[in-house]
């Protein structure tokens, strides 16, 4: 009886024991489980408000995709503004804000009016409002983001605007990216700023610009007038074109010049340029081919306003001047006075050629690359047209002097050494040859009216009167002077 009261005591110590023991752990599961509850619903509650600050202000941020982007990246977390802001890189972009003129940018673009010193100290002290931090956080967001933007594709750049950065086609440069890689690193200003094109002509007059408006003249708040407006335009310019080829061909306009760069080597031609009422296109693509004793294809404009007129007074200036007029079936059309008065009558129907020899438009050699333009890099007859200063005769087409130079050296990087021989022969002895490159090469039709040689600057005619355009665009009058 005893034995039998020992075990059922025993057991009931059990159960009470088992019962206990399952309920601490259902309370210590139900209390970790609560807290985790907490800190979840504080996370989501700040997720929360900050996307309803990021909506609330998209009509005026630049770039609010992709500051929606930056966020959410970062789960909806404040990047710039807490109280310990030794950890936060807010300091350095308030710098990189205040001095955004000395890479030839515009303060007004980067919220002048809300990014300021004395807006920022309260929001890092304790008690400050969350959501004021948030818009301040916000704004300093865009203002990177626009930054980044600005410095590596420029503003006004016509190819890559702003709705076309704001969409989900993906570009080669990301920057958003770009900021994310920036935040916590020791060089935060310097990862900021590699946005910026590396080409020597650009970095030129970056860190001249930097001297001019940092140190020798006055700080970085006064508003870029003179040279200082002419080095930032021109360096908006250089944002447009992609300048991470190490070896390319650029034709500046205003300078009248063409420069081959391979690397650190750079061998400089003069060139002819489009006359102001037949302007030079801006543009890059791929020289793909040399053609050695080209024949002509008059374009249309010409033909019909300049070559016409000419027949008509005189029908053997076309045999004396080797050209031949085809129909769209590309049939050669004889040329009598009747024939001359129907081609004059529907010009559209008709196109000339003028075949190869010393005095075609084309010269010996001519340098195809595809363009919407249809213009060349071409030899030209008129090599005394290279002795003058300024050099703007052309409908548009650019004429390089020394071009048998130019050809040979692109066949010698090209790997083609051994077609020099037949290039020289084939434009001595005017002979129609197609030179197909391995290895199509860069070339980046520009117009930039200064840069720094031999460290001064150098300002070039403005041909075309394009500077006072995009001045206008980049600083308006109306902008008011943003100082500290």
């Amino acid at each position: 009886m005893r034995n039998k009261n020992i075990s059922k005591s025993s057991g009931t110590v059990k159960v009470i024991f088992i019962s206990l023991t399952l309920l601490w752990a259902f309370l210590l599961v139900f209390n970790v489980f609560g807290v985790s509850l907490k800190n979840n619903e504080s996370v989501d509650t700040d997720s929360l408000s900050l996307k309803k600050e990021i909506a609330g202000l998209r009509p005026k941020l630049n770039y609010p995709n992709l500051v929606e982007r930056f966020y959410q990246e970062r789960l909806y977390k404040r990047a710039w503004v807490m109280q310990d802001t030794v950890k936060s890189d807010v300091w350095m972009s308030m710098l990189l804000m205040d001095c955004v003129l000395q890479f030839g940018l515009n303060r007004n673009d980067f919220h002048p009016d809300r990014l300021t010193y004395d807006a920022l100290r309260p929001l890092t002290k304790p008690g400050a409002k969350v959501q004021e931090q948030e818009v301040f956080d916000i704004y300093l967001t865009d203002a990177l983001i626009t930054l980044i933007n600005h410095l590596h594709y420029g503003k006004f750049n016509p190819v890559v605007n702003t709705e076309r950065l704001e969409s989900k086609i993906p570009l080669g440069f990301d920057p958003v990216l770009q900021l994310g890689k920036a935040i916590g690193h020791p060089n935060f200003m310097v990862n900021v700023t590699s946005a910026q094109p590396q080409a020597n002509m650009y970095k030129k007059l970056q860190n001249y610009l930097h001297l001019v408006k940092g140190q020798y003249i006055d700080d970085c708040y006064e508003f870029p007038e003179g040279e200082a407006r002419k080095m930032a335009i021109n360096m908006e310019r250089l944002r447009w074109i992609n300048t991470g080829d190490r070896y390319f061909i650029q034709i500046n306009i205003p300078s009248y010049t063409l420069k081959l760069v391979k690397d650190d080597s750079v061998v400089l031609f003069k060139t002819v340029v489009g006359k102001p009422s037949s302007p030079t296109p801006e543009l890059e693509s791929m020289v793909n081919n040399i053609i050695t004793s080209p024949d002509w294809k008059v374009p249309h404009k010409i033909f019909r306003n300049e070559l016409l007129p000419k027949i008509w007074k005189d029908s053997a200036y076309l045999i004396n001047n080797h050209y031949s007029i085809y129909d769209r079936k590309e049939n050669m059309v004889p040329l009598t006075r009747g024939t001359i008065a129907a081609i004059k009558a529907n010009p559209n129907l008709y196109h000339a050629r003028q075949s190869s020899g010393c005095d075609n438009a084309l010269g010996k050699v001519v340098f195809r690359f595809p363009n919407t333009f249809d213009i060349y890099l071409h030899d030209t007859p008129e090599q005394q047209l290279f002795k003058k200063q300024e050099r703007a005769f052309s409908h548009g087409c650019i004429r390089v002097e020394n071009a048998g130079l130019l050809a040979e050296l692109l066949l010698r990087n090209d790997g083609a050494a051994d077609k020099v021989p037949a290039l020289k022969s084939s434009m001595l002895n005017i002979i129609k040859k197609d030179f197909r490159l391995k290895n199509t090469v860069p070339i980046k039709i520009t117009y930039i009216t200064c840069e720094i040689r031999d460290g001064q600057l150098s300002v070039y005619p403005d041909i075309y009167h394009r500077d006072q355009v995009l001045e206008n665009l980049m600083f308006p009058i109306n902008n008011k002077l943003v100082k500290k």
